[in-house]
């Protein structure tokens, strides 16, 4: 093992050893409430909560992804920073404060106060643990393309440990710590990322002189596309179906943070719904300014690296970043290369345990505050509930290391955009409905999950992604029949649509002065827990 290889894993070790401390601190305060395990008793100030929103959305995607593509297609992975970020605007004006004041714990709390209770709640559940899974997949995969970078890519059996422990610790951050732990962990590594990216750009912008002009066109001339490295249509230009990818994708990020669980339940951990607004506010400017320096990243791997080895180190461009580190720092071998290689790879690591763990606890959250409860036909008391959370989160934990190793090749910015198109179609329609409507009904409510969340799954089911590509996972089968990998242009209306027509179709007399008070709460706070 070579001495970036090593220390690496040292600091990673550190990181790991840091956060296992913080979450046994906090598992022997703990007072073993729902409140507790679900929203971390809503202590969180605005600043800790947006710091550690930042830190549950700035994931593997943004850092091992983004630049990724970025590298490799130059304009066109310029999508994903634009679309995560205006997202956020989306996230301000239409839900953090309406979902703080309504709901509770999940986002099943929401539509469920002025619906009946069964259906919704098994509807939104299966959508929320449905859509974490497709997170957890992202994250796992990077994992998996950081360590053969890591470790030498000495074989699959590296990658397939790594995806496992990973698993096994997020396991061990949800059931033990609950939220407080959760959000420690991703207030830290929030930090240590920012504080690496910026390392990493300055360190870009130096070798450049300051000259951007002259970074990207070092980059244009590096990826061997020339210009048109700098232009619209690498990716998403060369025909009619492409460019539908193209807006395809966009609606899916711009539209899909909304729908995302683990973001919603970051609202429920500070003590009022104007904490949460600023929460947001926070978390615009920790993220807005890491995505700018992910563009530099980006194009600097293409300048410094080159695209032909960025591709060749890993096929997806998932470790772009850190072979940028080893060249800034003096290429392989070096002292100044080493350490910054070793600090790339431990923060990224870092990012990976953070969001997978938050992730976990919205879907552990899912399956116990909403189908457990469900199923029963009553709640449960809060410590029934919160055992059942710790074993779903072990479960949920198994099946996302499953994916993960099946999905090993595919890049998890790519991945990631898959979740938001699930987050759009199922989650956001059911939500801004419930919110905004008066005559919405349970029907409605349950139609327009099912009406989203089923066509998105069957469209990636029967799209490049999965057959008839050499680059899909079964490339030795064609069942291919929807010409998009993204399903976000036709899932997402008919999500609404479905919505819609449950509601004109049912029976059933929407409830006014339900949604009277839900409007007062959702506006005032009046009643809000």
């Amino acid at each position: 093992m070579t001495g970036d290889q090593t220390l690496a894993l040292l600091l990673f070790t550190g990181f790991v050893a840091v956060t296992l401390g913080i979450t046994t601190w906090v598992s022997r305060r703990r007072r073993g409430s729902a409140e507790e395990f679900y929203a971390g008793g809503r202590l969180f100030s605005p600043m800790e909560n947006g710091f550690a929103i930042a830190g549950d959305y700035m994931s593997a995607a943004s850092f091992l992804g983004i630049a990724g593509l970025i590298a490799l297609y130059g304009y066109d992975g310029l999508l994903y920073c634009v679309g995560f970020l205006v997202a956020w605007l989306v996230v301000l004006f239409l839900v953090a404060e309406l979902v703080r004041n309504c709901g509770r714990f999940t986002l099943a709390d929401v539509v469920a106060a002025r619906m009946s209770e069964r259906p919704v709640r098994i509807a939104a559940g299966t959508s929320s643990v449905t859509v974490s899974v497709l997170y957890l997949v992202a994250q796992m995969v990077g994992a998996g393309s950081l360590v053969a970078l890591l470790l030498g890519r000495t074989s699959g059996a590296a990658q397939a440990w790594t995806v496992i422990g990973v698993g096994a610790l997020m396991v061990i951050y949800v059931s033990l710590g609950g939220m407080r732990a959760t959000t420690w962990i991703q207030i830290v590594k929030a930090v240590l990322l920012l504080g690496g990216t910026v390392v990493l750009t300055v360190l870009v912008l130096l070798r450049f002189h300051g000259d951007v002009d002259r970074l990207l066109l070092t980059a244009a001339e590096r990826s061997g596309h020339g210009t048109a490295f700098l232009a619209p249509g690498l990716k998403y230009g060369g025909d009619w179906t492409a460019r539908v990818d193209f807006i395809s994708l966009g609606l899916a990020l711009v539209l899909g943070t909304a729908g995302l669980p683990h973001i919603l339940s970051r609202f429920y951990t500070v003590p009022t719904a104007r904490a949460a607004r600023r929460s947001v506010v926070w978390s615009i400017g920790l993220i807005g300014s890491f995505y700018l320096m992910t563009i530099v990243l980006g194009f600097g791997a293409a300048a410094v690296v080159g695209t032909g080895a960025v591709r060749g180190s890993n096929a997806a461009g998932n470790t772009a970043v850190p072979l940028l580190a080893l060249d800034l720092g003096g290429e392989a071998g070096s002292t100044g290369g080493t350490v910054l290689f070793a600090v790339v790879a431990a923060v990224a690591f870092a990012t990976i345990l953070a969001v997978v763990a938050g992730i976990t606890l919205a879907s552990s959250a899912s399956v116990a505050h909403d189908l457990y409860a469900s199923l029963r036909r009553r709640h449960g008391e809060a410590r029934s509930e919160v055992a059942v959370a710790r074993w779903a989160a072990v479960g949920i934990g198994v099946v996302a290391i499953a994916l993960g190793l099946l999905a090993r090749d595919l890049n998890v910015a790519f991945l990631v955009g898959l979740a938001f198109a699930v987050a759009a179609s199922a989650n956001l329609p059911v939500l801004l409905y419930s919110l905004f409507w008066r005559g919405f009904t349970t029907r409605g409510a349950v139609w327009a999950v099912y009406g989203g969340l089923l066509p998105a799954i069957g469209l990636v089911l029967l799209s490049p992604v999965v057959s008839g590509d050499p680059d899909s996972l079964f490339p030795a089968v064609d069942f291919q029949y929807f010409p998009l990998e993204n399903p976000g242009i036709v899932s997402i209306p008919l999500g609404f649509l479905a919505g819609w027509l449950g509601t004109v179709t049912s029976d059933e007399v929407a409830d006014e002065a339900k949604y009277a008070e839900t409007e007062v709460r959702s506006l005032t706070g009046a009643g809000a827990v």
